[in-house]
């Protein structure tokens, strides 16, 4: 008898611990994540070989939940620099950008502690800093467009959990080359795909 209410107790305690890590129900939610930047390169002005090199960065976001299946995320993080090259002539500059985004989220729910989700918003990328060829190459400092986003959570317990995400970011800048009367070289689409993992807590 004691053995089998020792057993009951100890299903009680497990099932107890199982659904605590299901019931994530606060409306705020904060992700820090490592995430690492593809860039696409296209347009006009990739196919001319300008390229942006890929990095590994710091991702901040906050999240707000309407209801247990519609948020919005707000991702930021700091101006980010990058080596500008052009392919067969190596590094020719740097530059800095920064670029948050702002997208609505659907949660799917009753999965117990794995929380997938999908996303859909808009990115603003401000550049600044450039220095490429000692100011013979600029760009558009500006860039407005949309974000993709899929990715889940996996609840540890009532507030800690697991994050895995993916986002594409579409941003384009122009490229104009005042040395010897090159001009406009068209468009660059960094457009990058984004794969971070990291850690939430929700409140």
């Amino acid at each position: 008898m004691k053995k089998t209410l020792l057993a009951v107790a100890a299903l009680c305690a497990l099932t107890s611990g199982a659904a605590m890590a299901q019931q994530q129900d606060g409306k705020w939610q904060v992700r820090l994540r490592a995430v690492h930047l593809d860039i696409d390169n296209g347009g006009a002005a990739g196919k001319a070989g300008v390229e942006v090199d890929n990095k590994t960065i710091p991702e901040l976001d906050i999240s707000y939940y309407f209801t247990p299946n519609i948020a919005a995320e707000l991702i930021l993080t700091y101006p980010q620099k990058h080596d500008v090259g052009v392919k067969g002539m190596g590094k020719l500059g740097t530059l800095k950008h920064l670029p948050p985004s702002l997208l609505a989220q659907y949660h799917f729910t009753n999965l117990g502690a794995f929380k997938p989700y999908v996303g859909a918003g808009i990115n603003y990328t401000r550049f600044s800093d450039v220095d490429i060829a000692g100011g013979a190459v600029k760009i558009k400092k500006n860039s407005w467009g949309a974000a993709l986003q899929v990715g889940f959570d996996y609840a540890l317990d009532k507030n800690w959990s697991l994050n895995f995400d993916v986002k594409k970011l579409y941003i384009d800048t122009n490229v104009d080359a005042t040395a010897a009367g090159l001009g406009n070289l068209g468009k660059l689409k960094v457009d990058p795909i984004l794969v971070g993992v990291g850690v939430g807590y929700r409140f």
